[in-house]
């Protein structure tokens, strides 16, 4: 009867112990294809930033060219770093950039201009101009700066 005790414990012991063996195996496999799939977002994302951090670099390039609009780049750049979620790090780096943002951001552009009565429009255009003659000095040092821009920190 021990004999029968001492095997049935061994076998109960060893069933319990290759269990145990299979579910830690299971759960380094599991960690090991957490890590990797973190590791395989992370360069998506760091690409994803290279990505829009190059198209600031180049509406910047182009603004100074003047082969850009200034309010088309400072639109374009605002709405690049919005994507980013890098707006309110950068805005007080930029503030010429962002402050000509705020009077332009809502303007209607295409079709949605179109619709605008001629008064409108005009009213829009004068409040841009306006903006881009006060600030047009202080935007394009600013450029100057995004032409090399790397964020110094990155959430």
């Amino acid at each position: 009867m021990t004999t029968a005790l001492l095997v049935l414990g061994f076998i109960i012991i060893t069933a319990l112990a290759t269990y145990a063996t299979v579910l830690l195996l299971r759960l380094r496999k599991q960690t090991a294809q957490k890590l990797k799939r973190q590791q395989e977002l992370d360069e998506i994302n760091r690409a994803r930033l290279d990505e829009h951090l190059d198209s600031i670099r180049y509406i910047a390039t182009a603004m100074l060219e003047e082969r850009c609009e200034l309010s088309e780049g400072v639109m374009r750049i605002a709405k690049l770093f919005g994507i980013l979620s890098m707006s309110e790090q950068v805005a007080s780096q930029f503030p010429a950039i962002f402050k000509h943002f705020e009077v332009i951001e809502d303007h209607p552009i295409m079709a949605e201009r179109k619709q605008l009565e001629k008064k409108q429009r005009m009213k829009l255009d004068f409040a841009r101009m306006r903006s881009e003659a006060e600030l047009e000095a202080a935007i394009l040092e600013e450029a100057k700066q995004l032409v090399n821009f790397t964020p110094t920190h990155l959430h």
